[in-house]
């Protein structure tokens, strides 16, 4: 099966936008063994979309256009494909019902324009959009298949992995499964490189890497058309993942570093308590993020200065003297007084220079001290990030992450 991928919108071809949805979508349709050949974008201009759309159908099997669904007068995507193949757009009422229940659950209001996302072509089938309010649109044609998604990449991902791709599973007449490992405390080349031997010659199954800072997440895709032979092969696999990374997978799913260590620390029913410097809050704003946190978190502190760390954590003026705020010394005081004040089961402390002033030749920027208190037992620990300022400190954030869950892993 031949594909193009057609993406719309003027915010693409001007550079204001990065178009990251055709990797994701060339990535995942490759996996499936669709061949995607043509990569279009286009303004926001409808005799030129009319034209990229009509080069598409003759040359493609499947079409996949990404943007111009929205309310505006400039989203015109289905209105020039409807008219393409001579569809009536027509008002869908459980697309207006869900549109209404979005606004009035939200409490705005709703304007006009916006039921302009509840015309579909005569005869589509309709994609319910989890993340957002323009639905997406599944149209056959002449034993082509196009498919209109969102342009926002979050709500294009959703609809592709919940709506999209079971339909193309099913029309490809072929099972496909994938695993995930996700990775901490490697970096995303260093990965690669143990499994190179693997990405080399790989055929089926596939393996592909994704990496933000302080994760690596390994995909390993199989398919075929025996649902045991196939799990065998990813049995397979999973002992060489186990037998390369098993100090390094934190997870067997796509959950963030963050979201399983919550998870990790709302199980156990293990408490939290933060007391952070140079991270200025970090580590706490991202631990907020997780649902159901306030169950294990209840104390975090943001001690950016010596006095703050005098009067809120009892840190003696001497240790600061002696040693300087950014040493195993401070930060070890900070953990175990922070332990006394929070009573929580697992005390983290962190101090460091995120930078970009304030190194020296003894302490450099990027220089971090994290002390991890558990159960009365504290330990520091030493480490030198580099990068600027905002990677600092989402590193530090990361290898705070990293302790908790090894700490837990190891002692709970």
């Amino acid at each position: 099966m031949k594909c193009e991928l057609i993406s719309v919108g003027t915010e693409l071809l001007v550079g204001d936008t990065l178009n990251t949805n055709v990797q994701f979508l060339s990535r995942e349709l490759s996996l499936l063994g669709i061949r995607v050949c043509f990569h279009t974008t286009v303004g926001d201009n409808p005799q030129r979309l009319e034209e990229a759309v009509r080069i598409a159908f003759e040359r493609s099997d499947l079409i996949i256009t990404t943007g111009g669904l929205g309310p505006t007068q400039d989203d015109l995507t289905k209105e020039v494909i409807a008219e393409i193949f001579g569809k009536k757009l027509v008002q869908d009422q459980k697309t207006k019902d869900d549109l209404m229940a979005y606004f009035a659950n939200r409490e705005f209001t709703m304007t006009p324009n916006n039921l302009k996302q509840t015309f579909i072509p005569e005869g589509a089938e309709i994609l319910f959009n989890p993340c957002g309010t323009a639905p997406g649109i599944l149209l056959r044609e002449q034993g082509r298949i196009i498919i209109m998604l969102p342009g926002p990449p979050r709500e294009m991902t959703r609809m592709f992995e919940e709506a999209v791709l079971p339909v193309l599973q099913q029309d490809h007449q072929q099972l496909v499964i994938s695993r995930y490992y996700n990775l901490s405390d490697i970096g995303e080349s260093a990965a690669e490189d143990r499994l190179l031997d693997l990405i080399d010659t790989q055929v089926n199954p596939t393996i592909a890497t994704y990496a933000k800072m302080g994760e690596v997440l390994v995909r390993i895709t199989a398919n075929g058309h025996d649902e045991n032979e196939i799990n065998a092969l990813l049995d397979h696999y999973e002992g060489i993942m186990l037998s390369r990374f098993e100090d390094h997978i934190f997870t067997f799913s796509k959950a963030s570093l963050q979201e399983t260590v919550a998870e990790l620390l709302m199980t156990n029913s293990i408490t939290l308590a933060t007391a952070e410097s140079c991270s200025g809050g970090l580590i706490a704003a991202q631990l907020t993020e997780q649902p159901g946190i306030s169950k294990i978190f209840g104390f975090g502190l943001v001690t950016y200065s010596n006095e703050a760390k005098m009067k809120l954590l009892n840190v003696s003026k001497a240790t600061l003297d002696t040693y300087g705020a950014v040493s195993a010394e401070t930060a070890s005081e900070m953990c175990k007084n922070l332990s006394a004040l929070s009573g929580a089961r697992l005390n983290v402390s962190v101090t460091g220079i995120a930078g970009p002033d304030g190194g020296s030749d003894e302490k450099p920027v990027g220089l971090v001290y994290i002390g991890i208190c558990f159960d009365d037992q504290t330990e520091v620990y030493r480490y030198h990030f580099n990068g600027d300022r905002k990677v600092v400190q989402q590193k530090t954030a990361n290898k705070v992450f990293h302790l908790i869950r090894k700490t837990i892993v190891d002692k709970a």
